[in-house]
């Protein structure tokens, strides 16, 4: 019953975000209508939201791709062939914090997990066998380096209370 182990290689894909626009990254199934969908629960969730979302295709191995900025469109497009996973979705955003979205995506019927949502670079890690790709983490941002300070710590809760988060 011995079978050869085959090799798995994991390559670091860079998300390229030049205007540091807010990423969703996660998996899903069925993306025949997955991608149509998650762009329709964003569009209602929050009112004038500028969105796209790519979803990659298993068979025909295509990128789906909608959204209503093409620039927006494109990235999405763009960064979701370049990670390949199978059935993994790209969403980029802007008018919306993921916050905002969040729970309409992850009750979505079709979402199985997030991975990251973020405006940070970020760094896609993607494992390869010989049947395909999938996202196995993201980096997200830079590496801490030290606890907060005080003085932080209430610039920190003055910034959540101006944007309507009361944290105490």
């Amino acid at each position: 019953m011995g079978t050869a182990e085959a090799a798995v290689e994991i390559e670091r894909i860079g998300v390229t975000n030049p205007d540091a626009k807010q990423v969703i990254i996660g998996q899903g199934n069925f993306s025949i209508f997955t991608c149509d969908d998650l762009f329709r629960a964003l569009l209602t969730t929050v009112p004038g939201i500028k969105c796209a979302v790519a979803m990659n295709e298993a068979v025909p191995r295509l990128t789906r791709v909608t959204g209503n900025e093409e620039s927006l469109k494109k990235l999405a497009g763009e960064n979701c062939l370049r990670i390949a996973a199978s059935h993994t979705f790209f969403i980029i955003m802007d008018g919306a914090f993921p916050i905002n979205v969040l729970n309409a995506l992850k009750s979505h019927p079709a979402v199985a997990t997030i991975f990251v949502a973020s405006a940070n670079p970020l760094d896609v890690l993607v494992a390869e066998t010989e049947l395909g790709r999938a996202v196995i983490g993201v980096v997200d941002g830079t590496s801490a380096n030290r606890v907060e300070t005080e003085a932080e710590k209430k610039e920190r809760r003055a910034l959540c209370e101006k944007l309507g988060y009361v944290v105490e």
